[in-house]
């Protein structure tokens, strides 16, 4: 194993982990950190610093634990912290060995797996790593590769999660830079088992394991300014836009993720995050290995599989964890799943991100399980996190904590275009929220995305709406862009999404804005019911319009639906409630036409969404003329209702 002063020819000294100084409970701690000039606080100067340390001072203490099953009966597979390292150490060296260089990306297609870290830190080690979301289109995929530069393709061998390895293979020949495709096997595996591989296509760990373990053969000594990871932004729509991380900012969230969150090496969490998203990458997986937590994988296709979520009590009291960490569409699942006499007394912190919370569901998961639940904000443009609800400080639903040490936040005013202004806002009034840290992303691989990214004088502009406590701690309210402009008035969704997500039948729910022809937007809200439960959408409205005071927030209609759609990383999907809502107005403006018309139920044309953007009205030409109703003069009375919506519409010609 390496040197324990050196790793041979890396020019820092080994150092020690991560650990917190003192307890944070107040903004008073955070200045109180801040007393040490950060140069002085943090030395650490890479992501693999970070675990050329972890590995040294922890050793055989267990690093990554992986669940096979959704059992908990199953054995996992374990990696220890020195197991991780000189993994590590190998897979940096075959990049390095392939021609991947400092400026060099590494892009990777897996689930949940043991080697992702292999790939995510090694990858970082030799180059720049770019994790990608599977479920994303080839087109899409291609696209992202190519604006990176990718040279090596980390894929999964095996199409029983997402379809991984036949993508891999469609990819290969669509990246130009790309000269490598490396397979990681599932686990379990049978050597061999797959077979003949084509040229330019090889064994991750059979290459892997030729390399030497005990350092980087480079010799690279990796600078804080340097680039460590390009993480994809926009969800599953919109132009490829690539966020370039700093190995200072990657090492910066580490660093204050474990002081403000009191992380140490007693810690265990189960990590359900996918790890192409900034959370499981970032303040789930490199802050908690930073300090010597051991970090547990709930099997490939983490809290996607459906046995993990229905023994997730089980799992608690088989492995112990110490935090429970979740989207809040998990915990909302996780209300559900009764604990049946399970043992969870080990977990002494429950957090969420990603999305405000409902204050409904705040108070559900303390009644059922004892869980205060802690919120914090955390962006892809900062490195995975902004704000920060420690342990011992509990936040009503909504407060997501205080800024980390070294950060600048600020509210300030929207301007008439929804952006942010120069005018800072009194604490207790929302606005735009702002910040300046040091892991502020280093801005997106094309200069073009940076102009909305930030103010002229420098601050990054969140799109997230707030409000400061008088503790100063940050209170969320929601996203700019999912304001409801009605008539040219602002709509708080969160309002509206607090009122239902109170009645009880309620499990998710979401305001968005339907197209109303004389408002602009009108607002609407779509609802998942609890398992067993029942309500009609008539009596939901009235439960809804009864808890909103301002008459032009009170939703004109709610619908219930099957399963609320979702991101890869569990946030509500709004832009597709949005399609949702469209084409249920212009549903019930063809019903109105076609009823003057006399056109019956039979041959009313067929109304359906095609992406986020279009509503198509498809008229059976013949079917309507059987009716004794023209199907051109319908098209033409249809075109003319639905040419005031602010939807785009499109009618099949019959």
């Amino acid at each position: 194993m390496t040197d324990p002063k050196h790793d041979n020819n890396y020019k820092t000294p080994v150092g020690a982990p991560f650990r917190p100084a003192f307890p944070v409970r107040s903004l008073a701690d955070i200045h109180k950190l801040e007393e040490t000039p950060l140069e002085q606080a943090l030395t650490v100067r890479s992501t693999y610093e970070i675990f050329r340390n972890a590995g040294h001072a922890f050793g055989d203490k267990t690093a990554l634990t992986f669940l096979r099953t959704g059992n908990p009966a199953d054995e996992p597979l374990r990696w220890s912290y020195a197991d991780l390292l000189a993994r590590l150490h190998q897979t940096a060296n075959m990049l390095h060995t392939l021609g991947v260089g400092p400026h060099d990306a590494v892009a990777v297609l897996l689930p949940g797996c043991l080697e992702y870290h292999l790939a995510l830190w090694g990858g970082e080690a030799a180059g720049i790593v770019q994790p990608l979301n599977p479920l994303l289109t080839d087109e899409k995929l291609v696209a992202l590769m190519t604006a990176a530069r990718a040279k090596v393709l980390i894929a999964y061998g095996s199409d029983s999660e997402s379809g991984m390895w036949s993508k891999a293979m469609r990819l290969r020949g669509q990246v130009p830079t790309l000269t490598t495709v490396l397979r990681v096997a599932p686990h379990d595996e049978a050597p061999g088992a797959a077979g003949a591989l084509p040229d330019g296509v090889a064994e991750f760990d059979v290459l892997r394991a030729a390399q030497p373990d005990d350092r980087l053969v480079s010799g690279r000594d990796i600078a804080p300014t340097d680039i460590a990871a390009y993480f994809h932004t926009g969800g599953t729509t919109g132009a490829p836009k690539l966020a370039r991380h700093s190995h200072g900012a990657q090492v910066f969230t580490a660093w204050a993720s474990v002081q403000v969150a009191g992380m140490n090496e007693n810690g265990i969490s189960i990590n359900g995050y996918p790890l192409f998203h900034v959370a499981g990458v970032l303040p789930a997986s490199l802050s908690s290995l930073s300090a010597g937590v051991e970090v547990i994988i709930p099997t490939p296709s983490l809290l996607r599989n459906k046995e993990v979520l229905a023994n997730y009590w089980k799992l608690v009291a088989r492995y112990r964890p110490t935090s429970l960490s979740a989207v809040p569409t998990v915990l909302a699942a996780l209300a559900n799943v009764p604990l049946d006499g399970a043992d969870i007394s080990s977990i002494t912190y429950c957090r969420t991100g990603a999305a405000v919370l409902a204050p409904e569901l705040a108070a559900r998961f303390e009644r059922l399980f004892g869980l205060h639940v802690h919120e914090s904000l955390g962006m892809t443009e900062m490195a995975g996190i902004s704000t920060i609800t420690p342990p011992g400080v509990d936040g009503p639903a909504g407060c997501v904590g205080f800024r980390l040490p070294y950060m600048q936040m600020r509210v300030v005013a929207l301007d008439e275009n929804g952006n942010a202004s120069d005018r800072d806002m009194p604490p207790g009034e929302q606005g735009m929220v702002l910040f300046k840290s040091p892991n502020v992303f280093s801005g997106f691989v094309d200069p073009a995305d940076n102009a909305k990214a930030f103010t002229a004088d420098g601050w990054l502009a969140t799109g997230d709406l707030g409000w400061i406590d008088s503790q100063e701690r940050l209170n969320l309210t929601g996203r700019s862009k999912d304001l409801i402009i009605r008539s040219g008035h602002n709509i708080d969704p969160k309002t509206i999404e607090d009122a239902l997500g109170a009645h009880p039948a309620v499990q998710l729910c979401a305001a968005v804005g339907a197209p109303d022809a004389y408002a602009g937007e009108l607002p609407v809200i779509f609802a998942t019911l609890v398992p067993g439960a029942s309500a009609t959408e008539e009596e939901l409205l009235a439960f809804t319009a009864g808890r909103v005071d301002e008459a032009p927030a009170r939703p004109k209609w709610v619908s219930v639906i099957q399963a609320m759609p979702m991101t890869n990383v569990g946030k509500i999907y709004k832009p597709e409630l949005r399609a949702m809502a469209a084409r249920q107005v212009v549903a019930a403006t063809v019903a109105e036409v076609c009823a003057a018309l006399g056109v019956g139920e039979a041959a009313r044309p067929v109304v359906t969404t095609e992406g986020e953007s279009l509503v198509r009205v498809a008229i059976d030409a013949a079917a309507v003329n059987a009716t004794g109703v023209q199907a051109a003069a319908l098209q033409e009375r249809l075109q003319k209702a639905l040419e005031p919506l602010p939807f785009k519409t499109r009618i099949a010609s019959p």
